[in-house]
């Protein structure tokens, strides 16, 4: 199977769920260099979405930078916002303390701030904050982790778990397609997150679709010790592997290294959340990693560039509607290398 045909079997998969690539739908100039989050600017086209508009005033919050992707989140997010004249935002400081969190929306309140984008450390913990900021008049823009009331939100942006585990095993149908008795590995993220369960949904039924499946799993926990730990304890259970699927490219790094120090290349593997030097790793073909599947960590900057939006009172470029939407979701792209070059400059460093 041909990865375009692999990339139909992954469209088909998802059909029915609300995907709108952020890239192409915001109306605004596309990054001449690939690498730039926005480009808003008082020389924009008049009446373009990037045309200079009255200031808004945006509050941000997001969980502790403790792994690359979320420290990417909050980077991303201000490269977007400093890439509009009209935009003051104010960023709190990272947090895993779902308390202090929830006092950093109530001061964004109390300020009368135009705008709160938040990515929760526990939606359902934010979500009775999140309503009363809604409830002030205050939209708030949902990143990455629902609220459990969607009335919490103006605007969610998500990215997709379930299209990553399909990009997956999609990938590893076009390579292993025609091997029936190919045998299949899986090295999970956390496996009580409802994410993880996604994606290896996700996963498990594009194998399906070419008569393959999940040989051995393992889970991990997102951190390279956690990778290392179980791509080590996979290797002892696999004595012959044919692919592997590692959910995240941070705790990737250990896998890696598991796989160096056990001298074991006779697979290949597919990463995922697309850092930076998997990338760079898939462009060198100096490994087992020959593709990772993107889920993206400018999730944050997606969220001002809706914020901003919203409050000028303007919609996304390209569709016929004249508000916002209510929830974008982002697609969950395969990276090889005939198409790093696409990728690498708005990926983060794990």
């Amino acid at each position: 199977m041909s990865l375009r045909s692999a990339h139909k079997l992954g469209t088909g998969l998802v059909a029915g769920v609300a995907v709108l690539s952020l890239a192409a739908c915001t109306g605004n100039t596309a990054a001449d260099d690939g690498g730039t989050q926005a480009g808003g600017t008082s020389e924009a086209e008049q009446g373009s979405n990037d045309e200079a508009g009255d200031t808004v005033v945006i509050g941000f919050s997001a969980p502790a930078a403790d792994h690359g992707w979320m420290a990417s989140i909050t980077e991303s997010a201000r490269e977007a916002a400093d890439a509009y004249e009209d935009v003051d935002l104010r960023i709190a400081e990272g947090t895993n303390d779902v308390n202090l969190q929830i006092s950093q929306v109530e001061t964004f309140i109390n300020d009368g701030v135009d705008a709160i984008v938040l990515l929760p450390f526990d939606g359902a913990a934010m979500t009775p904050v999140a309503l009363q900021a809604m409830e002030a008049g205050i939209p708030v823009i949902n990143v990455d982790r629902e609220f459990e009331d969607p009335n919490a939100a103006r605007v969610t942006v998500l990215g997709d778990n379930y299209g990553m585990g399909v990009s997956a095993g999609s990938y590893i149908c076009s390579e292993l397609g025609d091997n029936p008795d190919a045998v299949v590995a899986e090295i999970a993220g956390i496996d009580s997150l409802p994410l993880t369960q996604d994606r290896s949904q996700g996963f498990e039924d594009a194998l399906g679709e070419c008569g393959l499946d999940v040989d051995n799993r393992v889970p991990a926990d997102f951190t390279p010790e956690g990778g290392e730990r179980a791509a080590s304890n996979l290797l002892q259970a696999a004595p012959q592997i044919d692919a592997v699927w590692n959910h995240d490219d941070d705790q990737g790094v250990g896998v890696l290294a598991a796989f160096e120090n056990a001298g074991r290349d006779e697979f290949f593997m597919v990463g995922g959340a697309g850092s930076a030097n998997a990338m760079r790793s898939i462009q060198a073909d100096d490994s087992v990693l020959k593709a990772t599947v993107v889920y993206p960590s400018t999730q944050g900057a997606d969220g001002i560039m809706m914020a901003r939006l919203l409050v000028q009172q303007k919609a996304l470029g390209d569709l016929v509607e004249v508000e916002v939407p209510r929830e974008v979701q982002l697609y969950a792209p395969v990276v090889t290398a005939d198409n790093v070059e696409q990728f690498i400059d708005t990926a983060f460093e794990s």
